[in-house]
């Protein structure tokens, strides 16, 4: 991935492009064995959206990432401290400081915090270490939709990484993601996830749904997004690679 390319953005909260995220033969070849949909679990309460995750499906998830080269690699990376604190580190550049360090993240320097705590009388906490999810997404194109909302607490970063060859989705047809804002500004902080429908929301911004580029964005109290309905043909396909990086609290 060519974290190099990320441009960011500050307001209403952090938010990156990486575009391109691939190399253009590596997008190919992950384009070409994208997972077929059969394998996919559906999630009607999640706006018609199906998934292919660790969680969901997780034995087809294994099995073909196991079989397929391009994935079985890219997912070996997107696990790796290489590209965790290759983001974090990002972000630091663009002057988006997360105050996590790659050393504090050994479980030796946890375990001495833990007893620094111990010895000081505190309570025996430790983080917990990060660690990163993939999951393949799809939206069908006609009528899909992404409720706005904000992330659970423990995704301190997504990425989500269009899936679409040239010339194969119509912007025309949706599927770009909202950033969005309360009309309500009582409903604007939202740290633990609450869904609003887009009727309470105004949209910001649009991060159209482009050939091989990833959005990223920070988990904030107000870092609401989502996907409008899709008005494109029957048969269509939003497909998507998210990415979290997350840790257990």
């Amino acid at each position: 991935m060519l974290l190099s390319n990320l441009q960011l953005t500050y307001e209403p909260y952090p938010i990156g492009v990486i575009m391109p995220v691939f190399e253009q033969g590596v997008y190919q070849e992950l384009l070409q064995t994208f997972p077929p949909l059969e394998l996919f679990k559906f999630m009607p309460e999640h706006g018609n959206k199906y998934s292919l995750s660790e969680r969901n499906n997780g034995k087809f998830y294994s099995d073909y990432i196991a079989k397929n080269s391009a994935w079985r690699e890219l997912h070996r990376y997107v696990k790796s401290d290489e590209f965790v604190f290759g983001i974090i580190d990002s972000l630091r550049q663009g002057k988006i400081d997360l105050g996590i360090k790659r050393k504090d993240q050994k479980f030796g320097q946890r375990l001495k915090k833990l007893v620094r705590n111990v010895r000081a009388g505190r309570l025996p906490v430790t983080t917990s270490p990060i660690y990163s999810r993939f999951e393949f997404s799809v939206l069908p194109a006609d009528g899909g939709v992404v409720t706005p909302h904000t992330d659970a607490p423990k995704k301190f970063i997504t990425l989500v990484v269009t899936m679409t060859a040239p010339g194969e989705w119509n912007t025309a047809w949706g599927g770009g993601t909202d950033i969005l804002k309360p009309k309500d500004p009582s409903e604007n902080f939202n740290y633990f996830n609450r869904d609003l429908p887009y009727e309470q929301c105004d949209t910001l911004r649009t991060v159209e749904f482009l050939p091989n580029q990833a959005m990223l964005f920070l988990k904030t109290f107000n870092s609401l997004h989502g996907v409008k309905a899709m008005s494109g043909p029957s048969g269509a396909l939003r497909r998507t690679l998210t990415i979290n990086i997350q840790r257990d609290y």
